[in-house]
């Protein structure tokens, strides 16, 4: 996820509102930062690694003017953060500048194509790539906007696009698919970014572009095209003035999204970013390396702390399901004791949102003086985990601000299914036709995401009112038992509630002593292990008040007991692997509403942080 923002007035300087769209938009990304202007016929390109008060100063960005121009805050999806990496990017004429926000899928073929022409490739982003293919397009002769359509039928992935073209210095280009993008409509000026904070000081009117939508802003007109199977068709003046909405957001509440905490911004924002996830990894190369290691490993071991531990006893599970492989999967600071087991040629897959885990990065480090070879799965391009790992994934999911580990959770389980997957078709346990068909699945996870988030609302705001007493149980067979651990984590760090998850066939080896008349027990029902429904009837025959959530294609057998409650969630058609998205989110949820209710600040839970970087 990345911040960008294009601007172009009648009657005054833009750099000022670029720098201050900017401030608004770096919770959207922070480590580049860059501005582009059009002036005297020329584009100027001023971009460095850091956080933009930093590269501000450094760079005399404010020393810059014009009357048009593109700015962009980032957060690395490919290529390390520094100075060449960092936005906006440039053909080999100068002529175009372009920001991007979103993960070019097919990025390496085109890489090699344009090399392959001449094209002189500064960068490691896949965004550079768009201003070659642009400029492919207007060394044939062709206009701007047939230029820029043909490079967008040649994009395959996530974007939203600002443009600068030296030749028309009155005019911000854009593009959108899959990517947020708006258009800001001022009296003489227009303004095109990513996010509504940016804009709302210079526009209070807003039109909000659709997928396959592209065109362009000058200071009076707003230019909207629509690709097509054929091509592309422009929108009438008419249909464009249709759209314009009147927005009445402070620039401030607009940076929430409207939300009012982060945290349940960000669980809204679990669609895009496993959208983003998928996309970004499905055609990796990184993929296809790290399932080659995983089968001529000796042994697999998955470290990693909290969420990101939980995600790794998903890929445990999903592992040995799909490719015959029992990883063993051990939370980071245990890891040490453990580490006379690890010899050469072992793997260690080390999960972790930031890359900066202070338990996790010890971990890794004793794999490495063993022999190890490490696998990094991170949501930061340059964290210490990227530099010290030899084999990288990454989750793509953008910046997260809550402390609690919501859409970086289930992007990592996404990121893990993928490979666990790819592993299954190596090791000659699943069928590329199977391999297929679970993978097309996937691809469906960001729409049914969405409904799973509008069912699992307004339960979790009931559950949040109705769920009583300081402890409850929250329980699981097989993946299930995955599900519940970090269900039971998010209730725990922003409810403020003891919420103990175990796999509940433990039941009767002790904790069933706790259950008395009232007691709260969940359950995550999961298709692999539908002998939970016995756990949920022994609960409920001691007097606890039970809660299923399930798929509600899942067929259980439970007695009709007032007592147990079944909380149904969007199908899952018996696909294992797309449970984790459609029980999790309750929990989440249930957490966020109970916090709220109590008055307490989701966003930043008592004693926690964001990164834990101390032993």
């Amino acid at each position: 996820m990345c911040g960008i923002i294009g601007a172009t007035s009648s009657c005054s300087d833009v750099v000022p509102l670029l720098i201050r769209g900017l401030q608004r938009l770096e919770y959207r990304g922070y480590d580049s930062v860059g501005v582009a202007v059009v002036s005297g016929g020329l584009v100027t390109v001023r971009k460095g690694a850091g956080e933009l008060e930093v590269v501000r100063r450094r760079l005399a960005i404010d020393g810059m003017s014009g009357t048009t121009g593109i700015g962009h805050t980032r957060w690395a999806t490919h290529g390390p953060p520094n100075d060449v990496n960092a936005h906006p990017h440039t053909d080999c004429t100068g002529t175009v500048a372009i920001v991007h926000n979103g993960v070019i899928r097919n990025y390496a073929s085109l890489r090699e194509e344009l090399i392959a022409k001449g094209h002189r490739i500064r960068s490691e982003t896949d965004t550079e790539l768009v201003a070659h293919l642009i400029e492919e397009g207007l060394g044939e002769g062709r206009d701007f906007v047939e230029a820029l359509a043909r490079a967008l039928m040649r994009v395959e992935g996530t974007y939203a696009f600002a443009i600068l073209n030296s030749r028309e210095p009155d005019r911000v280009y854009f593009a959108k698919n899959r990517s947020p993008l708006l258009v800001g409509v001022g009296d003489k000026v227009k303004v095109v970014a990513s996010d509504l904070p940016a804009m709302l000081e210079a526009a209070k009117d807003v039109i909000f572009l659709e997928d396959g939508e592209f065109g362009y802003v000058t200071p009076t007109e707003v230019a909207i095209y629509r690709l097509t199977k054929d091509g592309y068709a422009k929108l009438s003046d008419a249909e464009v003035a249709s759209r314009v909405r009147r927005v009445n957001l402070t620039p401030e509440a607009a940076s929430k999204g409207g939300y009012p905490h982060f945290m349940v911004k960000e669980i809204y924002e679990q669609p895009q970013a496993v959208r983003d996830t998928y996309e970004g990894n499905i055609d990796d190369p990184a993929l296809a390396k790290v399932s080659s290691a995983l089968a001529g490993a000796s042994k697999v071991i998955v470290v990693a702390a909290g969420t990101s531990y939980h995600a790794g006893l998903v890929f445990s599970y999903l592992l040995a399901r799909r490719a015959g492989l029992l990883p063993h999967a051990i939370i980071s600071s245990e890891a040490p004791y453990l580490m006379n087991a690890v010899e050469e040629g072992d793997l260690v897959v080390a999960v972790s949102q930031s890359g900066e885990t202070y338990d996790t990065l010890e971990a890794v480090r004793m794999a490495k003086d063993l022999g190890a070879i490490v696998v990094g799965v991170t949501n930061v391009l340059g964290s210490a985990l990227d530099r010290i790992s030899d084999l990288k994934l990454y989750t793509r999911a953008g910046p997260e601000i809550g402390v609690a580990a919501t859409k970086t959770f289930l992007s990592q389980v996404m990121l893990l299914e993928l490979l666990s997957i790819r592993a299954g078709v190596d090791s000659g346990r699943l069928k590329p036709s199977e391999a297929k068909e679970l993978l097309d699945a996937l691809r469906e996870v960001p729409q049914l995401l969405t409904y799973t988030l509008e069912a699992s609302d307004p339960v979790a705001t009931a559950l949040s009112k109705s769920v009583a007493g300081g402890s409850m149980y929250v329980l699981g067979r097989g993946l299930g038992s995955a599900i519940a651990r970090e269900g039971a984590l998010k209730v725990k760090e922003i409810a403020y509630l003891h919420a103990e998850a175990y796999p509940a066939g433990e039941s009767k080896h002790g904790p069933i002593a706790l259950v008395e008349r009232g007691f709260p027990v969940f359950i995550a029902a999961t298709s692999d292990a539908r002998e939970v429904a016995g756990n949920a009837v022994e609960m409920a025959a001691r007097g606890a008040r039970v809660y299923v959530v399930k798929p509600a294609d899942l067929s259980l057998d439970l007695e009709a007991k007032e007592t147990i409650t079944r909380i149904d969630m969007p199908p899952s058609s018996g696909t294992l692997e797309l449970e984790p998205f459609i029980l999790t989110p309750v929990f989440q949820l249930f957490a966020y509403r109970f916090a709220v209710g109590k008055g307490y600040n989701p966003d930043k839970p008592r004693n926690l942080a964001k990164t834990v970087t101390v032993e």
